[in-house]
């Protein structure tokens, strides 16, 4: 019988085929064997006396049906509540992100969600709290304007606030429905019963709860100022809310600013050259032209007077120009032109000149701006329009010019601006206000210009920069705090601390408020007469306790009296409500005070924060603002990130590309099931758990197939673990560690490095390393060694013996060790396989059961019994070779069929082999470590390759210090047993049965086997 098992390859592979419980088999070999049925027959009576596997723990996975019935057992027996709360650990906090609730789960979903739920498991299995609260984000744009898409145009324009929030609350509960239904399919364990999404009342209250804090504590103003403005969603954006596509290309104009009057501080020398000269500017944005209020200069630069030479290009008007001195030749190349230079000024020099605007009947100074100004592109002078810039307006600010901004809502041009009036400034008012200075003789020269441009990550197009009344963070008012906060972080890889500290020091105002209907209003009343805003510790306290009981609608549904203070109801009648929206990320943002403040079993700060490396700039520094604002510290202790999934090209997944992997025909399988194939969700875990998500990560067919087969490999070798065990009852079949086999303790020792090895990987997050680790142990350790060694003790010793029973007690320590390490990421397998266990467990669940435990003795192997396994496997490899070459001469064929001689030079180890061939009482222990038949260790090179054993030997030197060693095969002596297929001199011996094995005869007596008679052949 063990013929089909003797072969190459993962034993793990190799047993499960005869693995199936109830059922004997005739040996392969002896089937196709010649002489005959009663050959057959007579070969074939053995196999029912060998120990073959047998559990109800299947080969096939059949995931489609079998992990909806464990997860369905879990929640029926109410295992992640159990242990969440009623582990006697310390509580363990990940606090959940958000995902906006607005359309299927797609693959990053599902990466994000399996790694938060690998360390929740592990936290649980370490004996930790580990209450998992997941939530989702449920205000905003990107649902509004699912709202709106579904509507026809005239249902969209008579819809009312109220009407428009109803119908976003019903999609987005909708939504969270179907993507916890999806998030559940994966093996996600969480509070899905009781989540939080950030339309609930008392998240509602938490969160203005935040922003009241961060008022009394001075963080929070309404200014003028420009910011991101999205003409296309007609709302404030926040840097969060913006993507920078590739390829972006924009209009840039050079424009003649002409001077009008010199300052006081130009130099005698330099005033001459000056007479008549224009200031030469450059921009990107040609529709921001009529809001220009300055020309700005480095204080630090040269300046040159530059004059044409010649006659001066078609259309210009100006043929003296001040440029930067070190930009001259190169604007003298790009206009076509010869420019001889007539003087040179210092920057700080030109401040306080005065310029006519080209297009307006007004004159604007020269002022000095700051380091944004160089000589890397355009021409050293920056046209400065302080309603559309962020440096623009801060320079405005240091020399109190206006705030001009001449833009509305929608993006077109207001009266301000003159002839422009009613154009959309990014399309035909761009072009109007080119062809006016073309018109005017100040054009200089036009071309495209590629460069990094924000656009509405929503709408997909692009913004603007505009100058609104709006409501503010002064991050500046408590940066350094933020930043204190941030060092006090460990941040996981340590690039993510110098991302946000970058992103926090660079800035100075978060806009917090949005011009839309759907989300959290700012709780603030606005005098009609004079518009100065009424926000008040009281005035906020009473609306949130409003919008505790009765959610964010009442500011729409209530009247203003309704909202006030008893004592202020008076007032009533001069004031009216704000229209403006909280900033969703100012929703996700203070998750902490509407999650973790109010839950006993929450850990606040959170022990860990997971996201994307996106939210750097998103949800982790909208999270770090609030908190820090509102209570002084940040809401994590740890901040782990994980890049973008991409197709096994490495490339963007889109539909447009038809490269989409959507988890769930990874799950269950597409419409063509050979070309797409039901994984399951463990497969899909399997993989996160295989790649290094610090970066981004690629997944694709041919990777999911190739984790798939890691999958098998682990899932056949648990199943014939539990095959072994069919018979083993450990409280009365265990044997003590010192009684064990040299190979049992090896084995040992190496599980107790593999679960330290494990363990810190897990600590660390690095899964990848869990997975490698399990996999080479699995593989090299268990099927390449010593499961493929421990066969001929399984199945051929008797059901009893102590040799066997050693072995089970190894077989079950490695079961129920493997199993807590590979239950975070293949909690199914480990389930069903811990439900499979042959003996009983006081604990329901392999969760239940906690980490794996070590025993000290089983990692106190002596380092010279570890360096001789490694030296036998090492020869080991050196035999297989060698048995490979004789099979390909077809000198031989099984191992079995072999004898081998050994020779080690080093005399430490070769003692060691021989006290390791003692100590087997006449069995050879190393001719079962080398799956032949007889070995022999010989006192000369020579002898291991002389006579029959010199047409297959070699010589190697050992890896380690292991010393030279010299290896010789020739075919075994003796007769093939019948049973155990070992070659033997002794078959043939016995009266009773003679085509058994010294071995062999004496377990088919003990377990009283009597060989049935054949027939004799009838003559002809």
């Amino acid at each position: 019988m063990l013929a089909s098992l003797r072969g190459s390859g993962p034993l793990a592979l190799r047993a499960a085929r005869v693995a199936r419980p109830a059922v004997s088999r005739l040996p392969l070999r002896c089937l196709a064997s010649k002489g005959g049925r009663k050959k057959e027959a007579e070969e074939s009576v053995y196999s029912k006396t060998v120990n073959l596997p047998q559990t109800a723990f299947d080969m096939r996975a059949n995931s489609v049906v079998r992990e909806p019935q464990l997860q369905q057992w879990w929640a029926d027996n109410k295992i992640y509540e159990q242990l969440s709360r009623s582990n006697s650990g310390p509580t363990f906090t990940l606090h959940d992100g958000p995902p906006y609730a607005n359309g299927d789960l797609h693959i990053g979903h599902a990466l994000n969600k399996i790694l938060k739920d690998i360390i929740n498991r592990y936290q649980l299995l370490q004996g930790r709290k580990a209450k998992f609260v997941p939530g989702w984000d449920c205000h905003g744009l990107p649902i509004e304007l699912k709202v709106l898409q579904s509507m026809k145009e005239e249902e969209r324009r008579s819809l009312t606030p109220l009407q428009l929030r109803k119908k976003a609350a019903e999609f987005a509960l909708k939504t969270v429905d179907q993507q916890r239904e999806q998030f559940k399919r994966y093996g996600v364990w969480a509070d899905w019963d009781a989540p939080y999404v950030t339309l609930d009342p008392a998240y509602e209250a938490g969160q203005l709860r935040v922003f009241g804090q961060m008022v009394l504590n001075g963080h929070i103003y309404r200014g003028r100022k420009p910011v991101h403005w999205s003409p296309s969603s007609r709302t404030a954006l926040a840097e969060a809310e913006l993507e920078y596509p590739e390829g972006h290309t924009s209009r840039s104009i050079y424009v003649a600013m002409p001077l009008e009057q010199l300052g006081e501080r130009v130099p005698e020398g330099a005033q001459a050259a000056l007479q008549g000269a224009h200031f030469g500017i450059w921009t990107t944005t040609p529709w921001t032209i009529p809001a220009n209020l300055a020309v700005a200069v480095n204080d630090a630069l040269e300046y040159a007077v530059v004059e044409v030479q010649g006659d001066l290009p078609e259309g210009w008007s100006a043929r003296r120009l001040v440029v930067a001195s070190d930009l001259a030749s190169a604007l003298a190349e790009k206009f076509g032109i010869a420019l001889t230079t007539l003087a040179t000024i210092k920057g700080a020099d030109l401040e306080g000149c005065q310029y006519r605007h080209p297009l307006f009947d007004r004159v604007s100074p020269v002022v000095v701006g700051g380091d944004y100004i160089t000589t890397e592109s355009g021409t050293g002078l920056v046209h400065t329009a302080p309603g559309h810039g962020q440096e623009d307006y801060q320079v405005g600010q240091r020399y109190g010019l206006p705030l001009l901004s001449p833009v509305d809502d929608a993006g077109r041009f207001t009266d301000e601006a003159g002839p422009f009036a009613g154009l959309n400034v990014q399309s035909d008012g761009n072009e109007a206000v080119v062809r006016a200075l073309e018109a005017a003789g100040v054009l200089l020269k036009e071309e495209r210009y590629e460069h990094k441009y924000p656009y509405d990550w929503r709408t997909k197009k692009p913004t603007i920069f505009r100058a609104t009344d709006q409501w503010f963070a002064s991050v500046e008012g408590f940066r350094a705090a933020a930043l204190e906060a941030i060092g006090g972080v460990h941040w996981i890889p340590g690039s993510g601390e110098n991302r946000i500290t970058a992103m926090t020091e660079g800035r100075s105002d978060w806009c917090i408020s949005r011009q839309r209907k759907w989300g959290v209003p700012i709780p603030v009343f606005y005098y009609v007469d004079s518009g100065e805003p009424l926000l008040t510790e009281e005035t906020i306290g009473h609306v949130t306790q409003i919008v505790a009981q009765h959610g964010s609608d009442a500011w729409w549904q209530m009247e203003v009296a309704d909202l006030l203070p008893e004592h202020l109801r008076g007032e009533a009648g001069k004031l009216r409500k704000g229209e403006d929206t909280m900033d969703v990320w100012f929703d996700s943002g203070s998750s902490w005070a509407g999650v973790l403040g109010r839950d006993a079993d929450l850990n606040y700060p959170a022990d860990l924060y997971l996201e994307g490396s996106d939210q750097h700039r998103g949800w982790f520094q909208s999270s770090l603002l609030t908190s820090v604002a509102a209570n002084g510290h940040a809401p994590y202790k740890q901040v782990l990130t994980h890049g973008f999934v991409l197709d096994d090209k490495g490339m963007k997944m889109s539909k447009s590309l038809g490269n989409v992997i959507d988890p769930r025909t990874v799950i269950t399988g597409g419409k063509d099931a050979k070309k797409e194939p039901p994984f399951g969700a463990d497969v899909l875990r399997l993989w996160v758990a295989s790649v290094d998500y610090s970066s981004d990560v690629l997944i694709g067919g041919r990777i999911i197939s190739q984790v798939a087969d890691v999958y098998r490999k682990v899932r056949f070798t648990l199943r014939y673990l539990l095959g072994n065990l069919s018979d083993f009852d450990p409280q009365a079949h265990a044997v003590p560690h010192a009684q064990l086999a040299a190979a049992d303790r090896y084995i040992l020792a190496r599980f107790a490095g593999l679960v330290e090895e494990c363990s810190a990987a897990y600590e660390s997050y690095q899964f990848y390393k869990v997975y490698q680790a399990l996999q080479r142990f699995t593989v090299l350790d268990l099927s390449n060694f010593y499961l493929d060694v421990a066969k001929d003790r399984l199945y051929i010793s008797a059901p009893g013996s102590p040799d066997r029973r050693a072995c089970q007690t190894v077989l079950a320590a490695l079961l129920e060790g493997m199993l807590p390490l590979i239950a975070p990421l293949l909690p199914h397998m480990a389930e069903d396989a811990w439900q499979n266990l042959p003996y009983k467990q006081p604990q329901q669940s392999v969760f239940q059961a906690g980490w794996a435990g070590v025993p000290a003795e089983w990692a106190q192997l002596p380092e010279a019994d570890a360096a001789m396994w490694r030296a036998v496997l090492g020869i080991r490899s050196e035999i297989n070779l060698l048995l490979e070459k004789a099979r390909a001469d077809k000198a031989m064929g099984a191992s079995l069929e072999a004898k081998v001689r050994v020779h080690v030079a080093n005399p430490e180890l070769r003692a060691q082999l021989e006290a390791l061939q003692a100590a087997g009482n006449g069995m050879d222990p190393l001719r079962y470590a080398f799956i032949v038949s007889q070995a022999e260790l010989v006192a000369s090179p020579e002898a291991a390759s002389e006579g029959e054993f010199d047409a297959y030997a070699a010589r190697a030197e050992l890896e380690e210090g292991g010393g030279a060693v010299a290896v010789g095969i020739a075919r075994a002596d003796g007769r093939k047993c019948n049973r155990c297929w070992n070659y033997s001199t002794h078959v043939g011996s016995d009266s009773e049965h003679p085509e058994l094995c010294e071995r062999c005869a004496p377990v088919v007596r003990e377990i009283g086997f009597v060989p049935p008679k054949v027939a004799e052949p009838v003559q002809a």
